[in-house]
């Protein structure tokens, strides 16, 4: 933000502390917007920031929050832990902010939020779907998703149930959320009567999975399930068609992206993967008109897009409602108020988590979009 507007900002919050009052300081409000701004993993960010500018840009268009302006400040963690707790720092010791929306990558979330929540600061991520997100006690954590101990028993019963696989091949990226996730799934296939033929990890970053591939098809899966994201999705599944290998892949919510299609090497690679996500937000009718202005802007408000906008919304609404940028005062009304957003009425418990998750299963055509089914 200008020098002056900083400033300013500074200034109000001063007078705010030294008044000891508890409402809203008369200065922009200042909400960071955290991920991987930078990396393989950029278009995710990209979608984080699209979603948030918008939201900023409606909500200030309405009045603001208490007749304060939103500010957003782009913080970029390249889904790396260690950059994601260095980012935290700067957002709370020198950007000032009163809430967060971020991160991405459930292992940048996690020690990210410990900055966040020691500060009192609330956060919400659009996209982080580890459970020990939720799971530590912090006070001010949300998120604007489902869980992967959720998405895994979808994505397990969808394996079972309709894909009728006996052999499955469990590979991982070896990261908090991939591996996570891949557990999880894995633990409802169990569960299910299916014990998996292989499972192993590869290393984020990597490009050449022949050797893998060749291990894929000695185990004779039917299905291969992928804990990770498209940048190394795309190259695995490529590899493997290239291989002669015709075994069904399926993978999460790491994929979600256009993305996928480059990393794959173009639309026949994808066609017919599957993927669980939340019920497309583009469908939802509450969201009509905020999906036509980014359309009508020449941009696909696809992936977490909408699921940034909508954490947004749902932190202005906290402060508005509890009448303070206060994070456990927001917190506590955020826990105990539906939230009307751009995905429909939002409801959170008291860990921080959705009161009803919508994970479904999505399908990746020739053409190079994902539908769902």
């Amino acid at each position: 933000m200008p020098h002056n507007g900083f400033r300013k900002a500074v200034m109000a919050m001063a007078i705010t502390y030294a008044a000891g009052l508890t409402t809203l300081a008369q200065a922009d409000v200042i909400i960071g917007v955290a991920g991987p701004m930078t990396g393989g993993n950029a278009a995710f960010g990209e979608q984080f920031w699209r979603g948030a500018e918008q939201a900023a840009a409606d909500i200030n268009a309405a009045g603001g929050i208490d007749g304060e302006k939103i500010t957003l400040i782009k913080a970029d963690d390249a889904c790396e832990p260690k950059q994601a707790v260095a980012v935290a720092n700067r957002l709370v010791d020198s950007d000032n902010v009163v809430a967060v929306v971020g991160h991405f990558c459930s292992s940048s979330t996690i020690p990210a939020s410990e900055v966040y929540d020691e500060a009192g600061i609330i956060s919400i991520t659009p996209g982080s779907t580890n459970p020990q997100v939720t799971e530590r006690g912090l006070t001010g954590e949300f998120r604007m998703c489902g869980r992967d101990d959720q998405q895994g028993t979808i994505a397990g019963d969808y394996i079972v149930d309709t894909l009728k696989a006996t052999k499955v091949a469990v590979i991982h990226d070896k990261d908090t959320y991939g591996q996570g996730l891949a557990d999880a799934t894995r633990a409802q296939l169990n569960k299910r009567g299916v014990k998996e033929v292989m499972y192993e990890g590869l290393t984020r970053g990597e490009k050449d999975f022949n050797a893998l591939v060749t291990k894929i098809r000695a185990s004779g899966a039917d299905v291969v399930y992928f804990g990770g994201l498209h940048p190394e999705a795309g190259p695995l599944v490529r590899q493997m068609r290239e291989q002669g290998v015709t075994a069904k892949f399926v993978s999460g919510d790491g994929i979600v992206t256009d993305e996928l299609v480059g990393t794959a090497g173009g639309p026949q690679f994808v066609d017919g993967v599957l993927m669980t996500f939340g019920a497309d937000p583009r469908l939802i009718p509450d969201g009509k008109a905020v999906i036509e202005k980014f359309r009508a802007n020449g941009y696909e408000p696809e992936g977490y897009t909408l699921y940034s906008y909508a954490s947004v919304q749902a932190i202005a609404a906290a402060f508005n409602g509890a009448g303070s940028t206060d994070g456990a005062e927001a917190s506590q009304w955020l826990k105990s108020h539906p939230v009307q957003t751009v995905m429909g009425t939002k409801s959170f418990d008291e860990k921080g988590d959705l009161k009803v998750s919508d994970y479904v299963m999505y399908q990746w055509g020739a053409d190079g979009k994902y539908k769902q089914l």
